[in-house]
């Protein structure tokens, strides 16, 4: 078997013919012939906003996301299996969590109304779409079972001195490895009924040791791998392709030929099963296209953050969103000789404006220059009759944490921008209006924002964000009961 056919998931190998694939990723698994998974949700862990119960507790967005991920690897998974590959499993540490349902609970009234988020638990074995029921138990002494482990007996030969388990498997499974003491599961053989596939699930291996990788001593190679980690390699994958091939040399199915696949020959219970089968298919259809609308609505209320920390096309495109919440007619203009990132009117006036995002940087006078220009431009137009107020949207130092940005505008700009009547808008501080008139219905605020813009030469300071009525002075978080 050709080592290109062969996937890890959620840790690499030194060995370039191997594919690679991190836990987030929306790869198929079926153009692989083996693949080998870890169970690696750390970076959600990392990114965790609190603690419920002892457990890290994910923001609803990652919450969403981790539980779509989990889905796609059931599904991956379970399809390869059904398509004749081998799916290793290496039994990671049971990560435990708590994600937010979508459902809030609601108490009090105004401003001491306080917001109940009901969480649920998970855990990184949602990914597999087997039951294994796994606890918490960590060891490493480890035997064969009785039966069931002649598969797998090569591959234990070579490598129980490097695994170790993490859990103890409490589904109900045919073990081919057990505890030395106890002789409790903790790997497994699951062949598939219908195809030479299988998923074999076996105790850890760290794949990363410190021998693996070139120390600071050699500074050139630093971080590279070591010849122990290419020898390592080369055995290890050596032994999962002859693992391969032991599976399949035991329980090899014969492909259905066309001809037994006629009507005739098949049950009448096999037929109403598929016609339920289609119903199923149906829903789940419609299902799906429900989920991707609303996946849709999400990117596009996401693409408000990115006034925030993007530049470039991401960042015009937001402020033309934001805009457009605050009242504004909004669109670009590009008639191949002219270009500008947005033009926007009401019946304050009518302005033109200039996008800027700046990594570590302030915002310099080099796009006033273009904004003039522009101006100019525009007024020479038929139907211009008078010049557009010009208008500056930077933002400043984007990859910083907005308290620790330093003044969005270089001393030159503010100056230059009184000038030539030019309003500076901070696009942080566009994206906090911006934020309150897309969740509250406020008019008279819209207002004052678009009068903030037009009328303001330098520093556009908005109004401040009224208290909203649904505003809630505590948020907490609550478990389900399922």
């Amino acid at each position: 078997m050709a080592k290109k056919n062969i996937l890890t998931i959620g840790f690499g190998l030194a060995d370039e013919d191997i594919g690679f694939s991190e836990f987030d990723s929306d790869i198929s698994l079926l153009d692989w012939d083996i693949i080998l998974f870890k169970l690696d949700i750390n970076d959600y862990i990392f990114s965790a906003e609190s603690m419920f119960q002892g457990k890290p507790c994910l923001s609803d967005d990652a919450s969403f996301k981790l539980k779509a991920q989990s889905e796609h690897w059931r599904r991956e998974i379970k399809s390869a299996v059904d398509h004749g590959k081998l799916v290793i499993i290496f039994l990671s540490e049971l990560k435990q969590l708590s994600i937010a349902t979508g459902e809030k609970q609601f108490s009090g009234t105004g401003r001491n109304q306080k917001t109940t988020r009901i969480v649920t638990g998970y855990d990184n074995y949602q990914s597999i779409p087997l039951n294994l029921k796994p606890f918490i138990s960590k060891g490493k002494e480890v035997k064969l079972s009785p039966k069931a482990s002649e598969i797998i007996s090569a591959y234990w030969s070579e490598f129980s001195s490097v695994s170790s388990y993490n859990v103890i498997l409490e589904g109900e499974f045919t073990p081919c490895l057990v505890t030395k003491h106890g002789d409790k599961t903790v790997g497994t053989v699951i062949r598939s009924k219908n195809s030479n596939g299988a998923l074999v699930c076996l105790p850890d291996i760290d794949f990363y040791p410190e021998s693996f990788f070139v120390g600071e001593e050699d500074e050139e190679n630093e971080g590279d791998w070591t010849a122990e980690a290419l020898q390592f390699s080369a055995k290890f994958i050596k032994s999962i392709v002859s693992l391969g091939k032991a599976i399949n040399s035991q329980g090899e199915l014969t492909p259905e030929p066309d001809w037994a696949k006629d009507t005739a020959y098949k049950l009448e219970k096999e037929q109403g099963e598929a016609q339920k089968l289609l119903k199923v298919e149906k829903k789940l259809e419609e299902v799906q296209a429900e989920k991707e609308s609303i996946m849709d609505e999400v990117r596009e209320l996401e693409r408000f953050r990115h006034l925030l920390f993007e530049k470039g096309k991401p960042l015009e495109f937001a402020i033309l969103d934001a805009l457009q919440v605050i009242g504004f007619k909004v669109s670009q203009f590009d008639d191949g000789e002219s270009e500008f990132d947005a033009v926007f009117e009401s019946k304050e006036g009518r302005l033109i404006g200039e996008a800027e995002g700046k990594d570590n940087k302030a915002i310099n006078i080099d796009k006033l220059r273009q904004l003039a220009l522009n101006i100019h431009e525009d007024l020479e137009r038929e139907d211009v009759d008078e010049p557009a107020k010009p208008v500056l949207f930077g933002n400043a130092y984007r990859l910083l944490p907005l308290e620790d940005r330093s003044d969005p505008f270089t001393k030159k700009c503010l100056s230059a921008s009184t000038t030539s009547s030019t309003a500076l808008v901070f696009t942080p501080d566009l994206f906090k209006v911006a934020k309150y008139l897309k969740d509250n219905k406020d008019a008279r605020f819209a207002t004052k924002c678009r009068k903030a813009i037009f009328g303001s030469v330098g520093l556009v300071d908005f109004p401040a964000v009224p208290q909203s009525n649904n505003s809630h002075e505590e948020t907490e978080e609550s478990a389900t009961t399922t």
